[in-house]
């Protein structure tokens, strides 16, 4: 679940170049959690590809790494085009290395009753939350493997919801959808951990992004609404800490699930 208008700032709890030498993607790159991740790897010393669909924006992002000494590399894509993808890993493997770090962030929330038979907003969600994230998987798993057989820390980190473990009304689809992100990283995790791979999930509440933008029915709208007027949201920022956090542990550290709320946050 996400909403808008935090005025907190995020606290920086990393200090130095703990990723450098790494080589990280991020999808969903041009905005909200993704974009701020792909800063905060790049602050911390990776080299970042930056994945998302609209490639002007990227190229902000790109330009902002850049000015600050960092290593990145813009890459217009659309994770629900499989061929796409697997065309952009092999522009980052030539142009950045191996990857070691993935951090599989796209996606989108459209919030509707069932009974509304919004089929449109259904295949989105289910296209870019469900299928997005298996063609990021199929993508570069094969290099977090290679990275991994070398000894090196290996990430795959994947952005869930609260929504996918509380009951939400009007959230049925996008909630069923972050479920299925939830569970493929444990089972993900049964198969890669004994290869040396990481796979976690990261399970935000309320976050000032740009998701609720889409969002449609007056229900949802208002539930949100009235949760911003009462408590201070977490930042992308903010996210982008843990998400920082959890490729910077030891590699025989896995922070396998979090949960990040803000404080006031009950439901």
């Amino acid at each position: 679940m996400n909403t808008a208008q935090n005025t907190q700032p995020a606290a920086q709890l990393i200090s130095g170049t703990p990723l450098a030498g790494r080589v990280a993607v991020v999808t969903g790159a041009s905005s909200g959690i993704g974009e701020a991740t792909a800063l905060r790897f790049a602050e911390l010393g990776a080299k970042v590809a930056l994945v998302a669909r609209r490639g002007d924006r990227l190229n902000q992002v790109e330009d902002r790494i850049r000015a600050g000494g960092g290593s990145a590399l813009a890459l217009p894509t659309d994770v629900t085009d499989r061929a796409a993808v697997l065309a952009a890993a092999d522009r980052v493997a030539d142009e950045l290395g191996r990857v070691d770090l993935v951090f599989a962030n796209a996606g989108v929330q459209l919030i509707s009753g069932i009974t509304d038979l919004a089929a449109e907003d259904w295949d989105a969600q289910i296209d870019l939350n469900v299928k997005g994230v298996m063609n990021t998987v199929q993508a570069f798993v094969p290099s977090l493997e290679s990275a991994a057989a070398d000894g090196r820390s290996a990430d795959l980190v994947m952005t869930s919801s609260i929504a996918a473990v509380r009951i939400l009304e009007g959230f049925q689809v996008y909630s069923a959808t972050k479920a299925y992100v939830t569970q493929l990283s444990k089972l993900l995790r049964t198969e890669l951990g004994r290869k040396k791979i990481r796979v976690a999930t990261i399970e935000p509440g309320m976050v000032d992004t740009e998701l609720p933008d889409h969002v449609t029915d007056p229900a949802a709208s208002k539930l949100m609404a009235d949760l911003i007027d009462q408590i201070d949201v977490l930042s992308s920022a903010d996210v982008a800490e843990t998400v920082a956090f959890m490729s910077a542990v030891p590699k025989h550290v896995n922070l396998t699930e979090i949960t990040i709320l803000p404080t006031e946050q009950i439901i």
